[in-house]
């Protein structure tokens, strides 16, 4: 088997695109086709500086790493979530990367804010996932506002746009499906564009690409990721590009090129009001953090009132 680009001798094999590689030019291609996406899409300049969400698993410093060696300006953004071992390995992972790579990093432990995931999901009976993204989202605009990034990049890959795609269509989720895409430009002006530069390239290539890295990642998966519907949807997504290679980007590519321009549009709007406690958008008096915030800590008061009578 020889490299497709160069003739040497061979070591990645990527069926979806019917091509092999040799370790220097899968390396090359990756990085081209993440460049290719930033400019096709429109996602930064270079004179941008760009805020970087990394959980410190495969994609997010992957991506971190492939915008750095191109030369964007870059700041990482972590999010220690308060899952017990979990958050821990992978808030060192991700700092042992920053300092390795000689980047900034942002992080932000939840657990010091009395904010863990875990219990906060527990004291408000909602889906930790739930919890999990109202608190993301958050940290993501707020951070990146107050500190002047006009821009954060996440590391979504192809397996997770298809699988989203997958769960829209199956509930024909229009709103959903309308704002599917590579760039997501802000609503209101304490919002910030969102933009995915690994959209493209797979989950199997950023697997590759963080090996012959040598990046060190968290492995595990999450584990309130166990039973996720989206997990499901990647499952059936795998044993369809087993049977035919290419049908993620496929799926993709296609919904975004002929399916989704003719969606009416979603971005309509912002959130009409400012959050009366911190000051971002809400579409009521306070936005959905502080009123999670809220929630959390009026039941921690009844269990701590309970416990104490």
């Amino acid at each position: 088997m020889k490299c497709t680009r160069c003739k040497a001798p061979a070591q990645v094999q990527l069926r979806a695109h019917n091509a092999n590689f040799c370790r220097d030019c899968f390396l090359f291609i990756f990085q081209r086709q993440v460049e290719r996406a930033i400019e096709k899409e429109r996602m930064f300049r270079r004179d941008e500086p760009v805020l970087v969400a990394v959980s410190g698993g495969k994609d997010s410093l992957a991506l971190w790493e492939v915008l750095h060696g191109l030369g964007y300006q870059t700041t990482g953004l972590h999010l220690s979530l308060g899952i017990g071992s979990y958050s821990d390995v992978s808030t060192e992972k991700t700092a042992a990367f920053a300092a390795a790579n000689g980047l900034p990093l942002i992080t932000v432990r939840l657990a010091e804010a009395g904010m863990a995931v875990p219990e906060v999901a527990g004291l408000t009976r909602r889906p930790a996932c739930s919890a999990c993204g109202t608190m993301k989202r958050h940290y993501f605009d707020q951070l990146a506002i107050d500190r002047g990034f006009p821009v954060v990049a996440t590391g979504h890959n192809l397996d997770d746009e298809a699988a989203r795609l997958l769960g829209n269509v199956l509930h024909w989720q229009l709103p959903y499906l309308a704002r599917q895409k590579p760039v997501l430009e802000p609503t209101h002006p304490r919002f910030v564009r969102k933009v995915k530069p690994l959209f493209r390239v797979s989950e199997y290539e950023t697997a590759i690409y963080a090996f012959l890295k040598r990046i060190d990642y968290v492995v595990d998966e999450c584990p309130n990721a166990v039973g996720a519907t989206q997990l499901v949807y990647k499952e059936m997504l795998n044993r369809l590009e087993a049977a035919s290679p290419g049908s993620k980007l496929t799926f993709v590519q296609d919904f975004l090129s002929r399916a989704q321009p003719v969606l009416p549009a979603a971005t309509g709007d912002g959130p009409p009001q400012t959050c009366a406690q911190c000051g971002m958008p809400a579409f009521g008096e306070i936005c959905g953090y502080c009123r999670l915030m809220r929630e959390t800590e009026q039941k921690r008061e009844r269990r701590a009132a309970s416990g104490a009578a």
